[in-house]
């Protein structure tokens, strides 16, 4: 009966091949809005914003392409929903690179105490934080000093209310959440926002800004009960894992 546990370990094997052979559907699957981002490469501050709806598997662009300028160094692969990539430069704290990958859309932010967006919507105040200093327990969250107190936004730069903290910027006064690294991995990149552009060339450090009038028509758009993200890739890379990721045709 020698042949007895050769046969189990084959089993085994062909069931483990048979398991592998049928990926987990990407966890973006169930989206049904996308904004994707296109740059000419890495380096690229200047890119392109295009959104699509999916009805059935069929990905339909739904509105003019409209430029976009993303971090004052280009672009690095960030942490979000797609898997991690090793060719290419990688997202890190304070590297004025804008995160390249998928990710979820998050929470609508502005000076306003409200918004008509469909989103869930906070409306900002000179309180309002978002830390950027990977060694606070607060890292990658956004905060009101009031509730967690001076210390804990300290060396923070990322005052949310700009227009009161930075002489009238104007830059979040509408914008929205990019859910990159959403766990807080230390040095991995944090603060990563749509918001609006200061001009078309100035590139942030490391969100992707736009002008108003795209900005207003994205937040009177997006859905999310139809589960929207944001794609962000040089043009290279989005060709070559369109398929992969059942990306759409640009």
């Amino acid at each position: 009966m020698a042949f007895l546990p050769r046969l189990a370990g084959l089993l085994a094997l062909s069931l483990t091949v048979s398991a592998s052979a049928f990926e987990a559907p990407a966890s973006w699957s169930v989206s049904r809005q996308m904004i994707v981002v296109t740059t000419g490469g890495w380096n690229d501050i200047q890119g392109t914003l295009r959104t699509y709806t999916r009805e059935g598997g069929t990905w339909k662009q739904v509105s003019e392409p409209a430029p976009v300028v993303i971090g004052k160094t280009g672009s690095a692969w960030g942490v979000g929903l797609s898997p991690p990539q090793s060719n290419g430069p990688q997202k890190r704290e304070g590297d004025g690179r804008s995160p390249a990958g998928i990710f979820r859309v998050g929470t609508a932010f502005g000076y306003a105490e409200s918004n008509p967006t469909a989103l869930p919507y906070k409306g900002l105040t000179a309180s309002d934080y978002c830390v950027d200093v990977d060694g606070s327990p607060y890292y990658n969250q956004l905060v009101d000093e009031k509730k967690v107190g001076e210390k804990a936004v300290a060396g923070a730069t990322e005052a949310m209310r700009r227009d009161i903290h930075f002489q009238g910027d104007h830059a979040y006064r509408i914008g929205f959440v990019i859910e990159h690294n959403p766990d807080g991995k230390k040095g991995a990149g944090s603060c990563i926002f749509a918001h609006l552009w200061k001009t078309p060339t100035s590139g942030t450090a490391g969100c992707t800004a736009m002008a108003d009038t795209t900005m207003e028509r994205l937040l009177a758009w997006l859905d999310p009960s139809k589960k929207p993200v944001v794609v962000l890739l040089p043009k290279a890379e989005y060709a070559r894992l369109r398929d992969a990721w059942n990306l759409p045709a640009l």
